[in-house]
């Protein structure tokens, strides 16, 4: 063990950190600072968001370590794994983005485009503000828990649905309704 500690991992090649980086965290984090900031501009070009090309950036290596056995030297270098994980990430994404938007013109909704004091009210009501948590207490049980869900408890809309046993759609549909009028009746308590 102590060996393994004592090797300076940065003379490695991509593929012998991905053989020692299953059994030693070190040597993924090597690999990790290797392609970070390729991969932030990879993302950031193709999205045009700093936010989105970090969140990506953790996806694509979080998937890398979860199949680091699958992968093959034969079929390509390591550079060319992560990015093809990082395309197919990036297909993801895009797909769930257009999802959600068909879903919304199908019922007929507009994005809900919220302000700065609607967005610093939500965060009270994520911080536990006791009048937040009174207005959001108001709301119908199904729009508490589904707004509850998503803005409090930051989870996506799959897990919410398969917990409340209803479609993405009715969720995205309570979120929407429960936030609209979370809105409206912060705008009477001002």
């Amino acid at each position: 063990m102590w060996l393994m500690s004592s090797r300076d991992l940065s003379r490695c090649s991509d593929e012998e950190l991905l053989e020692i980086g299953l059994g030693d965290a070190e040597a993924l984090g090597v690999l990790y600072d290797r392609y970070e900031d390729p991969m932030l501009a990879f993302f950031r070009r193709a999205t045009g968001r700093a936010d989105l090309a970090a969140d990506l950036t953790a996806e694509v290596f979080a998937a890398a370590l979860g199949s680091i056995g699958r992968f093959r030297p034969d079929l390509g270098s390591v550079r060319s794994w992560l990015f093809g994980i990082a395309r197919h990430e990036l297909a993801q994404m895009w797909r769930r983005r257009r999802v959600e938007t068909e879903a919304r013109r199908r019922m007929g909704m507009e994005p809900l485009m919220l302000g700065d004091e609607e967005l610093r009210r939500i965060d009270e009501l994520a911080c536990g503000g006791e009048a937040s948590l009174r207005l959001l207490a108001e709301l119908p049980g199904e729009q508490r828990e589904a707004v509850r869900g998503r803005v409090i408890d930051e989870r996506d809309y799959a897990e919410l649905a398969a917990e409340l046993r209803c479609s993405e759609m009715v969720v995205r549909q309570r979120v929407s309704r429960g936030l609209r009028a979370l809105r409206a009746r912060m705008g009477d308590t001002r």
